[in-house]
Order: C-alpha cells, then sequence, then structure tokens
C-alpha cells in the first residue's frame, strides 16, 4: 500500500540554432552539441534507509530495522496540570505499546517547552535518532514548529492538536475536534424532527469555530437557523443573549459551554420563558462530557455527541489498573497513536507510514470509537449522542461501528 517516491525533477534542454541569410547562398553552420546534463540523485534529506546514529536498542537483531517514533510532549511544563497530562499520555503510549506485543518499536521522548526553537530542537533531535513517525506535540504551535521538520524527512505527525490550520502536508491531528461533534448533534437533532435550531455561543476561539461549523452543517441540511447569539464567557454577560434567542421561536438550542457556566446558560434560558425541558432540545457539544453537567435538572434529556462511555469504561479500567489512577480523556489519543503505529509497523521499513496507509477510507477502531483521517490531516469520529440523567449520561444513538454504507461521524 506504499506511495512511490517522487522522482527527481528533469530539466527541459533548448538547443536554439539561427542562421539568417540575406542575398547568400552559403550553407549554414552546424548548430552546437546539446549538453548532457546528469540525473539528479534523489533528495538525500528523505528518510530511506537505516544508518549508523539511529537509535538501537542492544538486543536488536543486525538485520532488523526497528519502528522508532518519536513522542513529543510538554513532560516540564509550568503548570501541573500540564505535566500530568503529559505524564498519563505517556504512561498511555507505553500501555498501547505492551498490549501491541510488538517488541521492534521503540519510543523515544522528547520535551516541548511551547517555545517553538526548543520544539524544534527535539523534532531535530527525534529525527536524527531516526523517527520514523512522530506522536505529538499537543500545542498547535508546536505543531506548526514541527511539521516542517517532519515533512523534510517525508516523517508524518500524529498530533493531538484541534486546531486544523495546522493540519495537512504531514500533520494529522488524532484529536476530538469540535467539528466532528457539531455535525454528530446537529445531524441527529435534525434526523430527529428538530426543523429550527439556534445557537447560543461563547465569544472565543472555540466558539467562533463551533460557530462555522453549526452554520456550515445546517445550511448543507436546508435547515433554517432560528437565532445565533453570542456571550461573553463573564459573570452576568448572559441574559441579552438568552432574550434574544428566546424571541427566535426555535426548537433546538445548541450552547457549546461546560462547566458552572453552562448551568448558568440552562438557568437563564429557562428564565427567559424557554421551555428547555419539554418543548426546546438543548443541545451540547463534547465539553459535555463531564460529571458537572449532571448536578443541573434543567440538563435532564438534552442532548450530546461524545464516544461510547463503554468504550472510554473499558480502557479507564485498564489504565487504572495498570497505574493505579484515572487517566484524563485525552490518554486515549496517546494509546490510540501508538496502537495505529503498531498495526501499520508490519510494513517495509520507511514505508510503512504513508499517507496511503494513514487515511485509509476504512479508517481504524481505536479506545474511544471508531476514526479515520482524511487526506486534509483532518479526522472523522465515530460518536455517540448521550443524554443527561441525574446519575449518569445514557446513549440514545450508538456510534458507528463502521465508516461504510455512508455512516458518518
Amino acid at each position: 500500500m506504499s506511495l512511490p517516491l517522487p522522482a527527481s525533477p528533469i530539466r527541459r534542454l533548448f538547443a536554439i540554432a539561427a542562421c539568417l541569410i540575406i542575398g547568400a547562398c552559403t550553407t549554414p553552420p552546424p548548430p552546437p552539441p546539446t549538453p548532457v546534463v546528469p540525473e539528479l540523485p534523489p533528495a538525500p534529506h528523505q528518510l530511506s534507509a537505516d544508518a549508523p546514529p539511529f537509535l538501537r536498542l542492544p538486543n536488536t537483531p543486525a538485520d532488523a530495522v526497528p519502528v522508532r517514533v518519536g513522542v513529543i510532549l510538554p513532560f516540564d511544563n509550568a503548570s501541573a496540570s500540564v505535566r500530568a497530562l503529559a505524564k498519563a499520555m505517556m504512561r498511555a503510549a507505553e500501555l498501547a505499546l505492551y498490549d501491541s506485543g510488538n517488541r521492534n518499536i521503540i519510543l523515544m521522548t522528547a520535551e516541548d517547552t511551547g517555545n517553538p526553537a526548543d520544539t524544534v530542537s527535539a523534532a531535530t533531535k527525534l529525527l536524527g535518532q531516526g523517527a520514523e513517525v512522530i506522536v505529538g506535540p499537543l500545542f498547535s504551535g508546536s505543531v506548526e514548529a514541527v511539521a516542517p521538520l517532519a515533512r523534510d524527512r517525508g516523517v508524518p505527525v500524529l498530533a493531538f492538536s484541534t486546531d486544523r490550520k495546522v493540519a495537512g502536508g504531514g500533520v494529522y491531528l488524532l484529536s476530538f475536534q469540535p467539528q466532528n461533534e457539531v455535525r454528530r448533534i446537529v445531524t441527529y437533532a435534525i434526523a430527529q424532527g428538530r426543523k429550527k435550531i439556534g445557537a447560543m455561543i461563547p465569544q472565543t476561539p472555540y466558539g467562533d469555530v463551533v460557530e462555522q461549523a453549526f452554520r456550515e452543517v445546517t445550511q448543507e441540511a436546508g435547515v433554517p437557523v432560528c437565532s445565533v447569539t453570542r456571550f461573553s464567557p463573564s459573570a452576568g454577560a448572559l441574559t441579552e443573549p438568552a432574550a434574544a434567542i428566546a424571541k427566535a421561536d426555535c426548537d433546538a438550542i445548541l450552547v457549546p459551554q461546560s462547566g458552572s457556566l453552562l448551568r448558568g446558560v440552562a438557568q437563564t434560558l429557562a428564565y427567559s420563558n424557554i421551555d428547555i425541558v419539554g418543548k426546546v432540545k438543548l443541545l451540547g457539544t463534547g465539553v459535555w462530557n463531564e460529571a458537572a453537567a449532571q448536578k443541573e435538572s434543567l440538563l435532564a434529556g438534552a442532548w450530546f455527541p461524545a464516544p461510547d462511555p463503554a468504550s472510554d469504561n473499558a480502557f479507564g479500567a485498564k489504565f487504572r489498573a495498570t497505574f493505579g489512577s484515572e487517566p484524563p480523556q485525552l490518554a486515549s489519543l496517546a494509546y490510540d497513536a501508538v496502537s495505529l503505529v503498531a498495526l501499520l509497523a508490519n510494513g517495509p521499513p520507511y514505508k510503512r507510514f504513508t499517507p496511503r496507509n494513514l487515511t485509509d477510507p476504512n479508517g481504524f477502531s481505536g479506545v474511544s470509537g471508531i476514526f479515520r483521517f482524511r487526506e486534509d490531516g483532518s479526522i472523522d469520529r465515530g460518536l455517540a449522542v448521550l443524554t443527561v440523567t441525574a446519575d449518569a449520561f445514557t446513549v440514545v444513538n450508538p456510534a458507528p461501528a463502521t465508516f461504510q454504507a455512508g455512516a458518518k461521524s
């Protein structure tokens, strides 16, 4: 399934011989010989063969080419929560390696400080050790810094950023992207007969992405947008946008907000005489997937997209049994990244992780459901639709098991 390396450029040579004879009968001289231009060799920067500086384990057979995986994460970040996340993601990557049973894979780590120059140094180190694929970084700025170096070597990057602007050109985003979630929940609401859908969206970069996706999917479906209001995520900024959307007679309202502010939005909408428990269905995004959403009775019966809880619970149980701690949600992404590497590892060295292999339209099965990469580096995910109850989230529409037969996330 590998793709051929691009051929060397061919130069066009033009030999120009002209003779202008006026009033003479002499024979024109022969044209000069065409110079011979040697064929250019393949670009030497592309990773294509094992080299002495590349990292090897002591017990690796001499004739074996290890699958060297560079992992770039913010292990020493100034934020304790970010350091804890990086540690958990690395543990998940190691767990996936163990579960794969492939002892020919080497995980090589480097630090992402958040400074682009440091991230370039980290990527340079890993590429110098022979990394055939890079897992990470986490932040979009770091992904931008790594991408040109990895692309120059022909090494794909499985990054965790949700920013689609950094995808493509060898960068594949293995993340939970708002566009997938908005499409899943809005199309489900439409299928359930909701005909006038509005949105109350925070004035944040995340909100900007959600609004664009919301307008695109409703336009594609031919469903009118009854109202879109934006609110500043600060105290006392909800009354006016809630009152505006109350006048629009919507039968569903998308609220891509989490935590105490989500509960505040629900209460303000109810105060504005919107029947969000009966007539009007509240819709959420993946940010609702937290215990706080269960603490607000006004969210009872609301819908939001997320991975199937059973799949997440199985991964969580395995992680807890191995490391004695609860994994953050993003830890599953690192597990899936290394599992995908292990799945493709049996291909020929330096041709295992080609665009064709990585963008298989059938996709892959991860611990949070099926996923597949698009050619532009973005991701499709098979998500379930959950409803909010007092003590749990319940699946009302299961996640697809395949991308075949038009199944979409």
